[in-house]
């Protein structure tokens, strides 16, 4: 089955426990993966210098880790041309509150997250922003977590919509074709 960008069944296996836990040691994943732990080594690396593995990293709880305050901001440019958006990629890159952020198309440019120990330190970030050209900065608190960031669906989907409906035989022509016997038709439909 193919999956994408060259990856075997042996790949989505690996890339699936790592995207479950990737403290995992190279032992714990050769044995998931059917390998042995040097195939399994060669196979992980060459996962990330062909980039398929960004990084592997710690998800830490922002409020645990003393960021009461988390955000989503939208921002939009007062201007278009690609030296305002470099000094404004170049500011939110320089932000360490701000955690991630993507440039989208729509009613807004930018949608970023952001997290603060406090208001002040959220309205530094925002004037921050502002002063590099976000003309409309629309702040959004987030209230909870309702699905937290999940890995990548690697294998085939189950959902029953991705797949075409199979249609079933009746038992009595199943029976027939393996003894051997003619099937008998099915009946006539009818319409009523």
């Amino acid at each position: 089955m193919c999956y994408g960008r060259d990856l075997d069944e042996v790949d989505v296996r690996l890339l699936t426990a790592l995207q479950e836990d990737a403290d995992r040691t190279n032992v714990e994943l050769a044995r998931l993966a059917g390998l042995s732990p040097a195939a399994t080594l060669h196979r992980v690396r060459r996962l990330k210098e062909t980039g398929v593995i960004r990084v592997i990293r710690a998800q830490l709880d922002p409020d645990a880790a003393g960021f009461p305050l988390q955000v989503y901001v939208t921002a939009t440019l007062a201007r278009h041309d690609p030296r305002s958006s470099n000094i404004f990629d170049d500011q939110i890159r320089a932000l360490p509150q701000v955690i991630a952020a993507d440039n989208v198309a729509g009613e807004t440019d930018y949608l970023l997250t952001v997290v603060a120990r406090d208001v002040a330190e959220l309205q530094a970030v925002l004037a921050s922003l502002a002063s590099r050209g976000g003309q409309r900065l629309v702040t959004y608190l987030r209230l909870a977590e309702v699905k937290p960031p999940t890995r990548l669906p690697l294998a085939p989907s189950g959902l029953a919509s991705d797949r075409p409906a199979r249609r079933r035989r009746p038992a009595k022509t199943i029976e027939a074709k393996r003894a051997g016997l003619p099937a008998q038709a099915p009946p006539a439909k009818q319409d009523f």
